[in-house]
């Protein structure tokens, strides 16, 4: 292990993820977090100073053991996340469970299991949530009801944590031009175009402007749009 700070993201091998593995690893000793070995063994070995982290979050035992390897933590990003959509008359109850535990409980369990290596370091919690962590529309019940209880995990964790030292932020981006956006537009049945919309860069660079913060100020919510302007 490096002498650098270390730092945890999931769903690192593709999307926002990714752009934060690669921005962070300029300064960070990562954990690579994902479910294919090969594929963040791939990652981590173009990378300076990472390492696979595989589980699958939705296994509280596979969980466990993995967290298990990490006593000491500086920062946790949680960026893992799927989108399901649908209206509340046709939604089946698998796609809500489905859903929950991939974006609210597995990220509760994770934050739960290494508050104590954040403690140690008086380290900071990362959400990526989504403008659909503020309001709802048709078809989007299940998608935002994650991210509106993701937002009141956060804002709890926050106050619990102050106590501790523990920072908590919580990155809200509109739509970002990412293999979740080019399914989304699939299902509304609209043409995609990547250009259009938020680039994981620039998301990338909100959570690097939330680690940078020193120590006296916090990042409590960032929210980011299209602007409209190419």
């Amino acid at each position: 292990m490096s002498t650098r700070p270390t730092a945890l993201v999931t769903g690192a091998s593709r999307g926002i993820g990714l752009a934060i593995a690669h921005e962070l690893s300029a300064t960070h000793h990562l954990f690579l977090g994902g479910r294919d070995q090969r594929s963040l063994e791939k990652l981590a070995a173009g990378l300076p100073y990472a390492e696979p982290w595989a589980a699958e979050l939705r296994d509280e035992d596979a969980t466990a053991a993995a967290a298990q390897r990490i006593t000491s933590l500086d920062l946790l990003v949680h960026s893992a996340g799927i989108l399901r959509m649908g209206t509340v008359a046709e939604a089946s109850t698998k796609l809500w469970r489905e859903s929950f535990e991939v974006n609210v409980f597995a990220v509760a369990e994770l934050t739960r299991l290494l508050l104590p290596a954040l403690r140690a370091r008086k380290g900071q919690v990362i959400a990526i949530n989504s403008g659909s962590g503020y309001h709802s529309g048709a078809s989007s019940a299940i998608y935002s009801g994650t991210k509106f209880a993701l937002r009141a995990l956060t804002d709890a964790l926050r106050e619990e944590e102050r106590i501790h030292g523990v920072r908590v932020s919580s990155i809200h981006p509109g739509r970002v031009a990412t293999d979740m956006q080019r399914e989304l537009h699939k299902w509304e049945g609209s043409d995609y175009s990547p250009e259009a919309w938020i680039q994981p860069v620039d998301i990338a660079r909100a959570v690097r402007l939330a680690v940078d913060t020193p120590l006296g100020s916090a990042v409590e919510n960032i929210s980011i749009r299209p602007s409209g302007i190419s």
